[in-house]
């Protein structure tokens, strides 16, 4: 098959710990052709949607590292029509920008498209998550969405929790996610204005959430493949940090899922295949489901 992976530049790759770089490797490995195009390059050409792409040539033997490969690739850069790969591997951090999938409608019906944009388009932020609250309100935390202030201020006050999660809607990788506590509400009014109000006067939506217990020992990500679970790991936070994410410095072990946990898989795998998202991390402190990340799992 031949591949186009929707993602950041070649050279922003960290070849270390980056999961998109192991999807690559995989693909090398199984002989697919393999490209990838930045959000910034597609480009419509006489009415056809192209990329500039970075395609990566045929290797005789794969080096079996990730740092080795990515030193070894051979890349070239081509102009190429979407509607000529056979798969559209969506790999770009949030926030989801609306003009690529205007873009990438063109071929949609011509491409299989992971996830599916109707299902992007439906899952990019964190109010997917708490949509399974409405069927489901025993498996997330108590979650709220505002960007009134007064409003959160009066939820963190009236919580039966000491402490509580603050986090901007659009976050990704464990950017902005903040620790609080009801014993400094005079912070906790500081922190709303920075992160709600804008220099320009606009504001923004954040979410708080309760705060479960055993969430300074980390997080499980768990990757499901067409609503089943394929395999999961434990996020650990680092020594300074309350945060469980690699990139803000966490580290990770092997897990085998709880009977909790595949029940809750069980319970959100037919919504995640009916919105056609068909490969998603799903983040679990608790046996509760926390975030839904579809962009780049």
């Amino acid at each position: 098959m031949n591949i186009c992976f929707l993602m950041y530049p070649w050279e922003e790759i960290d070849a270390a710990n980056d999961t998109s770089l192991a999807l690559i490797h995989e693909c090398v490995k199984r002989n697919h052709g393999v490209a990838l195009c930045t959000p910034a390059n597609l480009t419509i050409r006489n009415s056809v949607t192209n990329a500039f792409c970075t395609v990566i040539n045929r290797m005789e033997k794969v080096p079996a590292s990730l740092k080795s490969f990515y030193k070894q690739a051979n890349i070239r850069e081509e102009m190429l029509p979407l509607a000529g790969f056979d798969v559209i591997f969506m790999r770009a951090n949030p926030p989801l920008d609306p003009i690529m999938l205007n873009f990438l409608d063109s071929v949609k019906d011509d491409v299989f498209i992971i996830n599916s944009l109707q299902g992007l388009r439906e899952a990019n932020n964190k109010l997917y998550t708490a949509a399974f609250g409405d069927s489901h309100s025993n498996i997330i935390p108590a979650t709220h969405v505002s960007k009134n202030k007064e409003y959160l201020v009066r939820q963190v006050k009236e919580s039966k929790a000491d402490k509580m999660i603050l986090k901007p809607l659009n976050g990704f990788g464990g950017s902005g996610v903040i620790l609080i506590e009801r014993s400094a509400m005079n912070n906790i009014k500081s922190l709303l204005d920075f992160y709600v109000t804008n220099v320009d006067g606009s504001s923004n939506y954040v979410i708080l959430q309760e705060y479960i217990e055993g969430a300074d020992k980390g997080d499980v990500r768990i990757l499901l493949l067409n609503g089943e679970p394929i395999g999961a790991m434990r996020r650990i936070p680092g020594s300074e940090d309350h945060r469980s994410n690699v990139s803000a410095g966490g580290s990770v072990a092997r897990h085998t899922l709880t009977k909790q946990e595949r029940s809750l898989c069980k319970q959100i795998g037919p919504k995640l295949v009916k919105d056609g998202l068909y490969f998603v991390g799903i983040d679990v402190i608790g046996g509760k489901l926390v975030e839904v990340n579809v962009m780049s799992p």
